[in-house]
């Protein structure tokens, strides 16, 4: 939306309110609310301002220690929020409201380099300076409750009642029953300039899948984001919610987000050789780096204790790292041809942080090309039988160590972001490794 048309709304009295936002560390959208009148009056010149723990804050918003970006002996000050124009939108679902997001800024005019939105800026910036753009899109899977969020966490997410009865992984009768609310979000979305290309229902029972119309990394990022926000505020509005975890339930599939990537130079794509009608050595560095660097990168792709429960045999999620065309049981399945031609990284979960996967990818794939690697041959098989492949980390911890042992990470990403991202994950694995679940509870209340 442009400005012109928020003060014009404003003055007809359709709008009142603008979200002044920022993603954190997980992805969720944070920041406030400030009134129509006083961001055209005061925002647009001076931002916005939230305390810097917001980045160092777990999920329940405790501030954690041993960060050196924000900590109590600092004080906890203010990081400046600086408005992106660019990402000014309506938001239907809310009456009277649009939003706008935010880069962190340090007092200093420095940009907060561990921030997400940071992290993929600054591997943009090195694509661009190689003359070259990526055009990226994310699928989205998440599982849809008939319940609203205050319900299922009454019940301590326990026994919600899903909203198909079996799996419905590419049907159109049981998913019709949500038809008004996907009719809803995809109308929603696209006038949120959020376009969707298609929803679908997955494989498990109440699951769903949302597809959207690629483009520019950092734009997508924004979009996944706002999407996310808007989709938990829509199904709420007709009592329902969605989860993105990664893996919600031990007999159910896991929720994926799996990311197209393509290689641009002045509109030509870079991945295919059109004289030879097939692979570009490009593409075939490019994917080098992916196939060498993914694993030590994994904590950008998998970033909760949760993440690492979806990597199951048979379970349409990864385990090893191969790639092959149009095969569903690699870590990078190939597909397309021509300006299509590219690459499906299927190792994130519904769990990851756009930012960062996108981020990560490129500076894999970017060091592929540094490095003239080579991809190897494609794939032949079932990735999941062979024991000859690679592992993915099965654990948090274990992404943690590769992360911080990472070369690569340090040299692209710089030493203060990759100790930030390692220190974020030990804390959530301290956090695990401290909590009594229910799982020890019924296996060992009566039995030991």
């Amino acid at each position: 939306m442009r400005l012109s048309s928020l003060k014009a709304r404003r003055q007809r009295k359709e709008i009142d309110t603008v979200l002044v936002v920022f993603p954190d560390v997980v992805g969720r959208l944070v920041g406030k609310r400030l009134t129509a009148r006083h961001f055209l009056e005061d925002g647009l010149a001076g931002g916005a301002h939230a305390c810097s723990y917001l980045l160092t804050a777990n999920m329940g918003m405790e501030p954690l220690g041993g960060f050196q970006l924000a900590n109590w002996e600092k004080g906890f000050g203010d990081f400046e929020l600086r408005l992106d124009l660019g990402t000014l939108r309506l938001l239907p679902w809310l009456p009277g409201s649009a939003m706008v997001i935010c880069d962190l800024y340090h007092h200093d005019g420095k940009p907060v380099a561990e921030a997400p939105r940071s992290v993929l800026k600054q591997q943009l910036h090195a694509l661009a300076a190689r003359g070259l753009t990526c055009k990226i899109a994310s699928e989205l899977e998440f599982f849809l409750f008939n319940s609203t969020y205050s319900e299922a966490f009454s019940a301590r997410y326990h026994g919600l009642a899903a909203a198909s009865d079996y799996r419905i992984d590419y049907h159109t009768l049981q998913p019709g029953r949500d038809e008004t609310i996907f009719r809803a979000v995809r109308n929603f979305m696209d006038a949120a300039e959020v376009p969707v290309e298609s929803s679908k229902g997955e494989w498990g029972r109440g699951q769903h899948e949302v597809n959207f119309v690629y483009d520019e990394p950092l734009v997508m990022g924004d979009r996944h984001s706002v999407f996310k926000h808007g989709l938990k505020e829509i199904v709420q509005q007709n009592g329902k919610c969605v989860s993105f975890m990664s893996k919600i339930d031990a007999a159910e599939v896991g929720s994926s987000c799996h990311i197209h990537q393509s290689i641009w130079r002045d509109g030509k794509a870079l991945f295919w050789d059109g004289k030879k009608r097939r692979p570009s050595r490009f593409f075939r560095q490019f994917l080098g780096g992916l196939m060498k660097y993914s694993r030590e990168l994994s904590y950008f792709f998998a970033p909760t204790i949760n993440s690492y429960k979806r990597y199951q045999s048979s379970s349409w999620a990864p385990t090893k790292m191969a790639w092959a065309h149009d095969n569903r049981t690699v870590g990078f399945r190939v597909l397309g041809e021509g300006n299509s031609f590219r690459f499906e990284n299927r190792l994130p979960g519904a769990d990851a942080n756009p930012y960062l996967a996108f981020a990560a990818m490129i500076a894999a794939g970017q060091a592929g090309v540094e490095e003239d690697l080579d991809c190897g041959d494609s794939y032949e098989g079932n990735a999941y039988l062979d024991p000859k492949l690679l592992s993915l980390p099965t654990s948090l911890w274990e992404a943690a160590d590769l992360l911080d042992q990472s070369r690569l990470a340090r040299k692209t990403l710089g030493d203060p972001v990759v100790e930030f991202y390692v220190h974020t994950a030990r804390c959530e694995v301290g956090a695990f490794n401290n909590a009594v679940t229910d799982w020890e509870r019924i296996r060992y209340f009566e039995q030991i």
